[in-house]
């Protein structure tokens, strides 16, 4: 993973200009989602290795998912409502903490990060 967006564009360039007469529709694709798959710098760095993957999403509800399908007419709609509750709950103990959680707040007052860092304004640059 490059350190910045630019060198991580930079790189991005090179690999479909080295593919892409080997792999044409395959680098299309890549070069129309570009914007999207690149979207991780405008966050903290800490958060980019959440922000990549949805596998923990996924395989959480894989296990809800193999569960209920079996037992689909077997239950009331509580007793299934109980049995992903329990099965949620379970699944949990597997799940990593989330890296720089306590700088949250940063992210939801909507401060800008640019190659992970955050960015500060000139007004708290002067002041200080």
């Amino acid at each position: 993973m490059a350190e910045s967006r630019e060198a991580a564009y930079t790189a991005f360039d090179s690999t479909v200009k080295r593919f892409e007469a080997k792999y044409p529709r395959t680098m299309t694709c890549l070069v129309k989602d570009k914007a999207a798959m690149l979207a991780f710098y405008d966050f903290l760095a800490e958060h980019w290795l959440h922000i990549r993957t949805s596998n923990p999403i996924e395989s959480t509800f894989s296990t809800v998912r193999l569960r209920t399908t079996k037992t689909r007419n077997c239950v009331s709609r509580e007793s299934i409502f109980a049995m992903v509750f329990k099965l949620v709950q379970g699944a949990k103990k597997r799940w990593k903490r989330l890296h720089g959680f306590a700088l949250m707040a940063d992210i939801i007052e909507g401060v800008e990060f640019k190659n992970g860092v955050k960015q500060v304004e000139k007004n708290d640059e002067d002041a200080a």
